[in-house]
């Protein structure tokens, strides 16, 4: 078994003591650990503070980014947990969700929280993806 951990060019680095990534390599699969993933964008930047659909859709970018540096894509995801602050948008906020997952989508959390770390960002999402070795 072989630990990688990578922080992709193509988003913001972490802001924090983590990895974006953490990838696991077995023996027949890959599994590729992603940190929850803010609407930051490319220099750090949250995006349209307090607007769930404008980050959903950057959050969803950052992922396929961070999915696509490890040879991955959202079809490879077999777990996504969603935290959000708001329901305000939250039907919006799956739409944008849907368009990113395959037909077939993965097992599924969603929990509404008090705050996220950053205080204006209202969506956090994480996620486990597995590709064959």
């Amino acid at each position: 078994m072989r630990t990688t951990r990578q922080n992709p060019e193509t988003v913001a680095p972490p802001i924090g003591s983590y990895s974006h990534a953490v990838c696991i390599e077995t023996e027949g699969a890959v599994w590729i650990h992603v940190s929850g993933q803010i609407a930051n964008d490319p220099d750090g930047r949250l995006v349209a503070p307090g607007d769930l659909p404008a980050q959903t859709e950057r959050v969803f970018e950052n992922l396929r980014l961070i999915l696509e540096a490890n040879g991955a894509g959202f079809a490879d995801v077999v777990k996504l947990q969603t935290f959000v602050t708001t329901f305000e948008g939250f039907a919006e906020s799956r739409e944008i969700r849907a368009r990113y997952l395959p037909e077939e989508p993965p097992a599924s959390t969603a929990v509404r929280v008090v705050g996220l770390v950053v205080p204006d960002a209202v969506i956090e999402v994480d996620l486990v993806a597995v590709v064959p070795a």
